[in-house]
């Protein structure tokens, strides 16, 4: 539980902060230039970090890498309101170490949730921990506008460190780790019986490319991860701007894009529910087939469709992206060396999520120069294909290296 509440304080406290933002561009506090290069610096930041914080992660305790991180975004963010319309190189110098703090903390809560939770109740676990996400996404801008109204956009920053301080603090210890060539040896991996005490600690590029090394051991890795990367950085990046354009000019209404998300985030809160208790035989062919439902996102908004057409396409890329989700992560935490989880978690964040605003940066002027209905079928395509390439590597099957025997006994 105290896991649990440490996560969801530092998902909200993540999307709070563009959000809170924004708050502060309408009120002209800061202008939209100004925002943008705040997002650009926490971006930077989270990608600096989350290789730094995987490292870190495998080399000392998680939940060390998690409190001083956590408490590294809980001074940031007053720093930032300290700097909200004043100093723009306090401010961004504090939303590069908010970003750090972020990044650091995603591969250290998902190798401290391999260390605190039992194997055969983590697909729950990470299906309660994206759920309590989701939630807080649908929830969040409703109360946080209403919170506006009465407090200020300084006082909203200090809200999020006070969650970046819970995010940091809340968690229990971790359950210890053995030594690391016992825990590769559990996990699989070659090792020559040395104990760690035996030799001297590599520098950290090669602890990274050590991380490196692992992720090359599991094809359904590499096949799942360049899937994800291309439905993030194509389908999120033109629907995230095609959405708002379609909704203006072929609805007519502001109201699709508002439905829309709002679809998603409830077919995200529905699939976490399902893929919490759900096992089927091929989970990775499962957990595939789901990244590829993205692909009807943009797909909808390039067909001549009704606007009902559009959020209906929005729940099922929601649902999709979350019976991918949550096995994703739960295989990982299954599969790679206990003492690597950190370091392939942080590549998966790099590449996953650290590549869309690259994706931005290409969608947005391809939709000005060509028109939204090519680049969108694009994508389109990319969404479905990608993920149909993935799962033609042997080993995607059930994102495993070797198929339990037992495997075709057990019920899906």
């Amino acid at each position: 539980m105290r896991l649990w509440c440490g996560t969801t304080a530092s998902g909200l406290a993540t999307w709070a902060l563009p959000f809170v933002l924004g708050l502060a561009v309408l009120d002209r506090t800061i202008g939209a230039a100004t925002l943008g290069l705040l997002l650009a610096a926490r971006t930077a930041g989270f990608l600096v970090a989350v290789a730094v914080g995987g490292v870190l992660a495998d080399r000392y305790s998680r939940r060390g890498v998690v409190l001083w991180a956590g408490l590294a975004a809980a001074t940031a963010t007053p720093l930032l309101a300290l700097g909200l319309g004043r100093s723009l190189p306090l401010m961004l110098a504090a939303a590069v170490v908010a970003g750090a703090g972020q990044g650091a903390c995603r591969p250290a809560f998902q190798a401290l949730t391999a260390e605190v939770v039992d194997e055969d109740r983590r697909q729950a676990a990470n299906a309660a921990m994206t759920l309590s996400v989701r939630a807080t996404t649908l929830a969040g801008p409703s109360l946080t506008a209403l919170l506006a109204v009465v407090l200020d956009t300084w006082t909203l920053l200090l809200g999020i460190g006070a969650l970046w301080l819970a995010a940091a603090l809340v968690p229990g210890p971790g359950a210890g780790r053995r030594g690391t060539a016992e825990a590769a040896t559990g996990s699989g991996a070659d090792t020559d019986g040395e104990g760690v005490g035996d030799r001297r600690r590599p520098s950290f590029f090669a602890e990274f490319a050590e991380g490196l090394r692992e992720a090359r051991r599991h094809p359904w890795f590499l096949a799942g991860l360049g899937a994800l990367t291309v439905v993030i950085s194509t389908g999120y990046s033109a629907t995230g701007v095609a959405l708002p354009l379609v909704s203006r000019d072929k609805y007519d209404t502001g109201f699709v894009l508002a439905a829309a998300m709002t679809a998603y985030t409830l077919g995200a809160l529905g699939g976490a529910v399902v893929v919490a208790r759900w096992r089927p035989r091929a989970q990775g062919w499962a957990a595939l087939a789901g990244l590829g439902l993205y692909g009807f996102a943009p797909l909808s908004l390039l067909l001549p469709v009704h606007w009902a057409v559009v959020v209906a396409a929005y729940v099922v890329a929601g649902i999709g992206i979350e019976l991918f989700n949550v096995p994703w992560f739960t295989a990982t935490q299954r599969e790679v060396a206990p003492d690597k989880l950190a370091r392939v978690s942080s590549l998966d964040f790099m590449l996953s999520y650290g590549l869309a605003p690259a994706g931005l940066a290409l969608i947005a002027p391809a939709i000005e120069q060509f028109g939204p209905r090519p680049v969108l079928a694009v994508c389109a395509v990319l969404c479905f294909a990608a993920p149909a390439a993935a799962a033609l590597v042997p080993s995607a099957r059930g994102f495993a290296r070797r198929e339990p025997v037992e495997a075709g006994a057990r019920d899906a």
